[in-house]
């Protein structure tokens, strides 16, 4: 009978042991914390179990083998486990931490092209998030049994930068109901004409492996069971080139001790669909995926490269040269990869910047850039105060080369999150500050303004000229604003014209001659001035 409760005591804590490890899925891998705690909390089961025929005896604790080989090895696995925290903290390692981002001195007007309003993301997350939701609630079908991630990853698709997030159940028994298809659909916003589109996928072809489902199929107990011993690094999602949705599930790699200097050494891919998997060292991932370093651990990493570059009590006392990012970062597009910007400003707490930081999310490629200037916060301020009667509210800062100058470029927001208007700031000189309705609109205020601060040097040109007769004019109203479509005879442009910025524009009619400036667009061309 006794071996019998013995028994069933070791095959309750054998299941519980599989329960636990099933629900938190940790990492078999020593620089795993909550593997640490796992072995942990298996000892001391384990003891208790071998302890208590005896403590029903009335033998005391201290008397027990078995409890006290139990209480020793929980003693120096804690033990272990600190030791190797500060073995592995920046304490000890000051340089290690250092050298872990390679970054080089970049030079502004050679590495960054002047401003492609193809390229420009003029969304941050909030209103890319306030546009999904709008889209779901117009797509009745799906509305009442799904709802969108809170992801919004944000790619280069087919050299656009978009950002795209998958939908998710909309309770556990939506999913009781949905789970045998899968997620039909994934949210992609197009972050410079802000169209949004449901993308739907193929019938017995829905998103299968998610972050919403509850067991096997749950995206982090998959990979688990595929890696048991890979510590996964903050997962995205993601479409390829051919729109087929993935998980980019990158890999931690620990480099110094067992707990620090936390990079990314591979990088799996798994399709969302089929579930397959492939692992690449991080040097070999494919061109299509973006978001292998997030952006937190790219910010972490020049952190540790500003403030432990002359050591560690130097950081603490007198912070000599010791430099940090600022509180925010952006995305900008650069060469089909997502590069995240964020101003780089001294430990002291001042409101400007030395310069800002380039980090590349696919490759880890670092690149400092010497401006020094307002950092980002003063600048938005600026902006705001520009529309303070109107009680708009600036995005983070996007850096941009207009005519050579690093600009910060913003999008102004009302209370309801919709962009109303759009402010360029000049980094150096954060006095000058250019506001307008339409991007074309602001960056031409902001050029005259630099021209007439005597900042712009040389020629600078906003747009081409073109003269031609109207063969085609029609209006339009787009978001309560009137413009006029123009078609040139010989020409396929369409061109756009604000009627707010150019009222005269009324008294053109079909076959009259005109001649305008404009700036070149993916579907339409933004007039700039009429002559």
């Amino acid at each position: 009978m006794k071996l019998r409760i013995k028994l069933l005591l070791s095959v309750a804590i054998a299941i519980a042991a599989c329960v636990y490890y099933y629900v938190t899925i940790p990492a078999i891998n020593i620089h795993s914390s909550g593997f640490w705690l796992f072995i942990i909390s298996l000892v001391i089961a384990l003891t208790l179990l071998c302890s208590l025929k005896k403590l029903r005896y009335g033998i005391a604790i201290k008397e027990i083998r078995s409890f006290q080989i139990g209480f020793v090895a929980v003693i120096v696995l804690f033990i272990i486990y600190g030791v190797g925290t500060v073995l592995s903290s920046p304490i000890v390692n000051a340089n290690r931490y250092h050298q872990l981002l390679p970054v080089q001195e970049g030079t502004f007007t050679e590495d960054i092209a002047e401003v492609d309003y193809n390229e420009i993301p003029l969304l941050d997350k909030s209103s890319a998030t306030l546009l999904g939701n709008r889209k779901m609630g117009s797509l009745i079908d799906m509305v009442s049994q799904f709802e969108v991630s809170s992801l919004y990853t944000q790619i280069n698709y087919q050299n656009k930068p978009v950002r795209v997030t998958p939908l998710v159940y909309a309770s556990p028994i939506k999913w009781l109901t949905n789970m045998s298809e899968g997620i039909p659909a994934y949210i992609m916003i197009d972050m410079t004409t802000q169209d949004t589109e449901c993308v739907r996928l193929l019938e017995g072809s829905y998103i299968r492996y998610s972050q919403a489902e509850y067991f096997n199929r749950n995206i982090y107990r998959h990979l688990r069971f595929r890696y048991p011993t890979y510590i996964f690094d903050q997962l995205s999602f993601e479409i390829d080139e051919e729109g087929t949705p993935y998980w980019i599930c990158p890999v931690k790699k620990f480099n110094i001790g067992l707990f620090g200097g936390q990079t990314i050494g591979k990088v799996v891919l798994c399709n969302a669909i089929t579930g397959d998997t492939t692992c690449y060292n991080v040097e070999d991932c494919p061109q299509w995926v973006d978001s292998v370093y997030s952006a937190n651990l790219l910010v972490q990493l020049y952190d540790y490269y500003g403030l432990y570059m002359n050591g560690f009590f130097n950081s603490v006392l007198s912070q000599k040269g010791c430099l940090r990012t600022t509180d925010g970062y952006n995305y900008l597009a650069m060469e089909d990869d997502v590069w995240v910007y964020t101003g780089i400003t001294s430990v002291s707490g001042d409101e400007s910047n030395v310069g800002f930081v380039l980090m590349n999310q696919r490759t880890m490629e670092a690149k400092y850039y010497s401006c020094p200037g307002a950092e980002e916060y003063s600048a938005m301020n600026s902006a705001e105060g520009q529309v303070q009667n109107l009680g708009y509210h600036s995005t983070f800062p996007l850096l941009l080369n207009v005519a050579n100058e690093p600009t910060y470029f913003m999008a102004l927001k009302d209370d309801a999150g919709l962009v109303k208007k759009y402010a360029m700031v000049n980094i150096t000189k954060y006095q000058n500050v250019a506001i307008g309705d339409t991007v074309a609109e602001c960056e031409k205020s902001y050029i005259n303004l630099l021209k007439t601060n005597g900042i712009s040097t040389g020629s600078v040109s906003v747009g081409e000229n073109i003269t031609g007769k109207i063969e085609t004019i029609a209006s339009i109203v787009i978001e309560g604003n009137s413009h006029y479509y123009i078609v040139l005879e010989g020409n396929d442009k369409i061109f756009d014209i604000a009627i707010s910025e150019f009222p005269q524009i009324v008294h053109y009619k079909e076959g009259a001659q005109i001649t305008f400036e404009y700036i070149e667009g993916e579907s339409l061309q933004v007039v700039t001035a009429i002559q």
